[in-house]
């Protein structure tokens, strides 16, 4: 065990303020690292094994101290590269922070947390640098105290990190909670103006977000100052609690859930005038087929659950049972069919171009469904803007093939200067998947593939049946369905 905690602090020395390449870990550094790693083998003995996990708890603080140093070393390396090449200073060091994301395998949009912790730990932070360097903090924890002294400036935030001195193991055993409260107290003692200034700006932070949940759920979350997120809390309790007095059967957490989808649709099931994309394949839809569909902005779901959601139970309830929410599952609302025909097998989209400078809405709905999140390698942002790889003003056409969606950070970054992006196409075992290629100033090409649609990986007499008397079953089906079910189907 000794030989990875002896190997792990070489080269680290007592951290300083210097940002510029010397500042990097070197390659014999890292190789010694990793070959301590590599010398660990699992034992019989109880005790032996935990003094492994131990430390290899430790190889990966100094790890995170490392890549904090060649972060900060890289951006210093692009900056002075931009000013020998004229770069106006505003300038210097755009699109650093998404190559820093990539390398770690995290989304663009993360990199400039990253880039931002690495520059305050090497440059302002040297205890808490010197305690990730040892194991006494991990890099979450590191975070912690760089996030809670955000605020003040680089002198008083050298001060309160001499005040906390991490390496001197003040957190030894201290949990989360234990850690931010520490730096807030210091923090505020070192400069309460400042402190209070923040409190009072992070009204403006609030937003709304959406991630999905196991089971075909998901978390709606709101980021709310603590009097209206207080006040909404307790409007629903009271409508809960009312109801259930009067003998509703549903729990108070359901009650207040349907309660705020209610209150902000305007209708109890929550479904109504939103477009809701649903991707599913005919069989899926017609011929009770369990090949899941896909709900853009959520991900995979269950076969059943898309087509109950179809004719407005999403619950699961039989026809007049009541569902989910309390209401009757015989509800109806406005389904329509767009149809999008893939290639057999593979699962692509048919192609279409277009002579027009933007995409059309159906080009667009077509990439939409095609790509579900932001094309970018690690990055599952919303698509904001649909983009062409090879640029319009370098002859790239305006074609499925050519377009991309993108949130709306990459876009802008894809843009800068030693970016490049090239569309191309991976073979698989189940045919042919679009291709984004993307490359960074250094060098460096990151790829990304487009999802496999429902469908996708079917042989070629079970995806594509194309006798007549298949599409007169299909049609079949449809007329059944529309005239059948609570929901009118039209097709677009």
């Amino acid at each position: 065990m000794a030989g990875i905690r002896e190997t792990q602090l070489m080269g680290t020395g007592a951290p300083s303020g210097d940002a510029g390449p010397d500042a990097a870990v070197s390659w014999a550094e890292i190789r010694d690292l990793l070959g301590a790693v590599a010398s660990l083998r699992p034992g019989a003995d109880g005790a032996e094994l935990i003094d492994q996990l131990r430390a290899l708890e430790d190889f990966k603080s100094a790890a995170a101290a490392a890549q904090a140093r060649i972060a900060v070393a890289f951006d210093a390396a692009q900056r002075s590269a931009g000013t020998n090449l004229g770069v106006p200073a505003d300038e210097r060091g755009r699109g650093v922070a998404a190559q820093i994301a990539l390398a770690r395998r995290e989304s663009p949009a993360k990199g400039p947390r990253l880039l931002g912790l690495a520059k305050a730990l090497v440059t302002e932070m040297p205890h808490t640098l010197a305690a990730l360097d040892s194991g006494q903090l991990n890099e979450w924890r590191a975070t912690l105290l760089v996030k809670e002294t955000a605020c003040l400036s680089a002198e008083d935030r050298c001060a309160v990190d001499e005040e906390l001195a991490a390496d001197t193991g003040a957190f030894d055993g201290a949990g989360d909670k234990a850690i931010i409260s520490a730096a807030r107290a210091a923090a505020y003692r070192r400069d309460p103006r400042s402190v209070t200034q923040r409190a009072s700006r992070a009204a403006e932070e609030r937003h709304v977000s959406l991630r999905p949940a196991p089971d075909t759920m998901t978390y709606l979350t709101a980021l709310l100052p603590v009097a209206q997120g207080v006040s909404v809390h307790a409007a629903l309790t009271r409508h809960a609690d009312s109801l259930r007095s009067g003998g509703d059967a549903r729990s108070r957490g359901q009650i207040m859930a349907d309660a705020l989808v209610e209150r902000t649709t305007g209708t109890p099931g929550g479904i109504s005038g939103v477009e809701v994309q649903l991707v599913m394949t005919d069989r899926t839809l017609f011929q009770s087929d369990a090949e899941p569909a896909r709900l853009p902005g959520y991900g995979i779901v269950p076969a059943a659950w898309a087509r109950a959601m179809l004719v407005g139970n999403e619950g699961q309830a039989e026809p007049g049972q009541a569902g989910p929410g309390g209401q009757s599952a015989d509800r109806a609302f406005k389904v329509w069919l767009r149809r999008l025909y893939t290639a057999p097998g593979t699962g692509d989209l048919v192609a279409a171009d277009s002579k027009a400078r933007l995409f059309p809405p159906g080009m667009r709905r077509f990439i939409q469904a095609r790509d579900e999140t932001c094309r970018t390698p690690y990055c599952d942002a919303p698509i904001r803007h649909f983009d062409h790889i090879i640029p319009w003003h370098d002859g790239g056409p305006t074609s499925l093939a050519n377009g991309a969606g993108l949130c709306e950070a990459c876009n802008h970054t894809k843009e800068l200067p030693g970016w490049t992006a090239q569309t191309g196409a991976v073979t698989t075992q189940h045919g042919t998947r679009h291709v984004l290629d993307i490359r960074t100033p250094t060098g460096h090409h990151y790829q990304s593939t487009a999802p496999p649609l429902p469908g996708t990986g079917l042989s070629m007499s079970t995806a594509a049946p194309d006798s007549r008397s298949h599409r007169r079953k299909l049609r079949h089906h449809a007329k059944a369905l529309k005239y059948a079910q609570p929901a009118k189907l039209r097709a677009a």
